[in-house]
């Protein structure tokens, strides 16, 4: 079997070394599944040191010039070989048994793709609160986090990938069709729980509470609107770092 990442990175010269060597520790602490794998970061149109950083530490490097999660998912999805895709955000920490979880489900041969619940170290009470709402939605109606999703690749591009008309909130719209496949096919969709995976609680240093919340707010307000709209998602796209 053999495993793609993709991590999508736009200006991450702080965090991505870390990122790339926590998928190293893990895949070797699973060595005994004895499955293959490749490192695919986009680089997102970055001006920092971001694409040097990823080649020396053995990634393979593709560039996709328009800042668009979306758009830079699908350039790594295109390149990569792999018999499932494992995309993952640079700001995230992958750890060992999260990613045994992944092989053994991989293995089994009975699932279409899956997400991770996901932890954040030292945010304020409200973020918690937040984070913790997330998780109860993403198991109850089977929602991926954009931090990591997985998936057959096969099966992701007969659904046809990301909706490049979104600019936020793709992977939920990957995960419904996805569901919607493995019914067809009878393959489950599972949202994995035993070890989250770590991410970055960065945006609540960067935005203030009242930023936060007025981000919320646009989305509850008018979601369809504001999510085909880059310009209405500060929080992803106005590059603070």
């Amino acid at each position: 079997m053999y495993i793609s990442f993709i991590i999508p990175a736009f200006n991450e010269e702080q965090l991505i070394e870390q990122c790339l060597r926590s998928i190293a520790d893990a895949v070797a602490a699973n060595r005994s599944y004895g499955y293959t794998h490749e490192v695919i970061v986009v680089d997102n149109n970055s001006t920092d040191a971001t694409a040097c950083l990823a080649k020396r530490a053995g990634a393979c490097v593709v560039f996709e010039p328009v800042n668009h999660i979306g758009r830079a998912r699908t350039a790594g999805a295109n390149a990569a070989r792999g018999d499932w895709l494992i995309f993952m955000d640079a700001d995230c920490q992958l750890n060992a048994g999260l990613t045994g979880d992944i092989f053994e489900l991989i293995k089994q041969g009975r699932h279409v793709g899956a997400g991770s619940t996901v932890y954040m170290m030292d945010q304020p009470w409200w973020a918690e609160a937040l984070l913790k709402l997330w998780t109860v939605l993403s198991v109850r109606l089977g929602w991926m986090a954009g931090a990591l999703m997985v998936c057959n690749t096969a099966a992701f591009r007969e659904v046809g990938g990301f909706d490049l008309t979104l600019y936020a909130a793709e992977e939920i719209d990957l995960s419904r069709k996805l569901k919607k496949y493995g019914r067809k096919h009878k393959l489950k969709f599972a949202i994995l729980n035993a070890h989250p995976l770590e991410t970055s609680s960065r945006k609540t240093r960067l935005y203030s509470g009242w930023e936060i919340a007025g981000q919320c707010l646009r989305l509850v307000l008018s979601p369809f609107s504001t999510l085909r709209n880059k310009k209405k998602l500060s929080m992803w796209y106005d590059g603070r770092r």
